[in-house]
């Protein structure tokens, strides 16, 4: 839905999408250095960057590398939430979020991501999103940040998400309602319209008008 008034790029990252695996573990510096990369390669100069889930910390690690051209960030369900900092506390939320909040047809996205994945290259970056301090990373943001979950959301919950909204040095936190953890899939249009607004109303100056 972004795509309608905004020229949009999705990156298909190392391991991921059906992408070649790695021979090592990478760390969310190094997908954030490619993430940089690419847009350079595009000749993309100015960007907003959304990241969902385990992506939220690729964005924010991007922003905090090449801090330049980053107009805002938008963090959509967040990870990892402080208070469910295990592997088995992260599993029953997306278990509980699969089975509860989410439609068939998300349910078969995230399966079928999974798949292309892999499972042995899913366990091996587990620890990487596990390890890796959201909220520690996100205080050295310097670009406004749009934390979005969905209201039903067990993986990202609302008081980690109030959370790391204060964190940001000017953060806001927006909700869509009657949706799990993947919003995106079940109320694109409402996703889009909060992030519009959201970068609509944190504009610089200097930010090119689309």
């Amino acid at each position: 839905m972004l795509a309608e008034s905004s020229r949009t790029y999705s990156i298909d990252l190392p391991g991921f999408g059906g992408t070649p695996k790695p021979g090592r573990q990478l760390s969310v510096e190094d997908y954030a250095s490619f993430i940089n990369s690419v847009l350079v390669s595009r000749g993309v100069e100015s960007y907003v960057l959304v990241g969902h889930s385990m992506g939220v910390q690729f964005a924010i690690e991007a922003a905090l590398q090449r801090p330049d051209p980053v107009r805002q960030v938008v963090l959509m369900g967040p990870v990892v939430d402080s208070r469910q900092r295990t592997v088995v506390r992260q599993s029953i939320a997306l278990f509980r979020d699969a089975l509860f909040f989410e439609s068939p047809s998300s349910n078969w996205v995230v399966f079928t991501d999974y798949l292309r994945c892999g499972i042995r290259w899913y366990l091996t970056e587990l620890p990487v999103m596990m390890e890796y301090k959201t909220e520690q990373r996100l205080a050295d943001a310097k670009v406004p940040v749009l934390v979005l979950r969905g209201s039903r959301d067990p993986v990202a919950g609302r008081e980690w998400a109030l959370q790391l909204s204060r964190t940001a040095a000017e953060g806001r936190l927006a909700e869509i309602p009657q949706c799990g953890h993947v919003a995106q899939h079940l109320r694109p249009r409402a996703v889009a319209r909060a992030i519009r607004s959201f970068v609509a109303a944190t504009a610089r100056p200097r930010d090119p008008t689309r």
